[in-house]
């Protein structure tokens, strides 16, 4: 497993991480299993969130609960991994979403809430689910200094924020927003697409939000990498994505992994610090997954790929 560096964190970050989003309804020796398997592959960076997962007895952010008995039950000490939560979404008991909150209060306790179903003293790192078109950037200063000073969270990041709402928040806050997480994937290229189709009919959509990453070092950490739409299904052994299929069959045989290594591969691939989050708890699934770190593809092979999922260059 190759890792990254991030400034003022220091390096040994894997450069997969697992989501754990699926494990709030799963038995509890499956989320033990994923946890094993996913330490076992070279995995030492978590992401959770306080809204994942929904169970009748736990309540909502159950996913948590389970990963957290999974690192007692697995026997994983704290300094041994990189934990991530992040809070700022608020949804019904029908899953429905209500609202979004960045305020002082809701922040720290979003991430006191985690803290208890994790059942841990710190998270590594907390980011801001999605900004708050309410938000005010004084109170989300005064939330991460509490947090940073009481020694809950090491570092901070936002997770589907533009150039200009991270500017917005980095010029309120003392502490470096390292992270934004962002879905993207074979299946989700538009900031790609919008950096490949300057000056064409194509319009931008992204505000330049890969080349802003990069310009100022924050890592992008990508979000369901193997899914076409929002959550609408993989495009892995999907008939629709058939030209696409055959490029990964072709270059899964080349390199001797699976196809969901070398989608995870492309993505690896770009000059900047990134880091895949794979959501999957099928052990199998892990593991084929995280072998994509020790892939780098070429240049034409990264281009074919690009292409077969039905882009053009212009």
């Amino acid at each position: 497993m190759k890792t990254i560096t991030m400034p003022g964190v220091g390096g040994g970050i894997s450069q997969v991480a697992l989501g754990i989003m699926r494990m709030g309804n799963l038995a509890q020796p499956k989320c033990d299993q994923a946890l094993q398997t996913a330490l076992a592959s070279g995995i030492n960076f978590f992401d959770a969130a306080d809204i994942y997962g929904r169970d009748p007895e736990l309540g909502r952010g159950s996913s948590e609960v389970h990963f957290g008995q999974a690192l007692r039950h697995v026997g994983v000490e704290r300094e041994q991994i990189w934990l991530q939560s992040k809070g700022g979404i608020f949804a019904d008991e029908f899953d429905h979403l209500t609202r979004y909150e960045a305020s002082q209060q809701h922040l720290i306790a979003a991430v006191e809430g985690s803290l208890r179903r994790l059942h841990v003293d710190y998270l590594d790192f907390f980011l801001i689910h999605r900004l708050d078109p309410l938000v005010e950037p004084t109170q989300v200063a005064a939330a991460f200094d509490v947090l940073q000073t009481s020694g809950k969270v090491r570092h901070f990041g936002v997770s589907n924020c533009n150039p200009r709402q991270i500017e917005l928040l980095q010029a309120a806050v003392d502490q470096p927003l390292l992270v934004d997480q962002l879905q993207f994937g074979l299946g989700h290229t538009q900031m790609i697409d919008d950096g490949l189709n300057v000056n064409t009919e194509l319009a931008a959509t992204t505000d330049g939000l890969l080349e802003y990453l990069q310009t100022k070092q924050l890592t992008l950490q990508t979000w369901s990498p193997f899914q076409y739409g929002t959550f609408a299904g993989t495009f892995i052994d999907t008939p629709a994505f058939g030209p696409l299929n055959e490029v990964l069959a072709r270059l899964a045989a080349k390199y001797q992994v699976t196809k969901n290594a070398i989608a995870l591969a492309w993505i690896l691939r770009l000059p900047m610090k990134v880091q895949v989050l794979i959501g999957t708890m099928t052990p199998a699934h892990i593991t084929a997954s995280a072998a994509g770190s020790e892939v780098t593809l070429t240049r034409q092979e990264w281009y074919d790929l690009y292409l077969a999922a039905g882009h053009r260059l212009p």
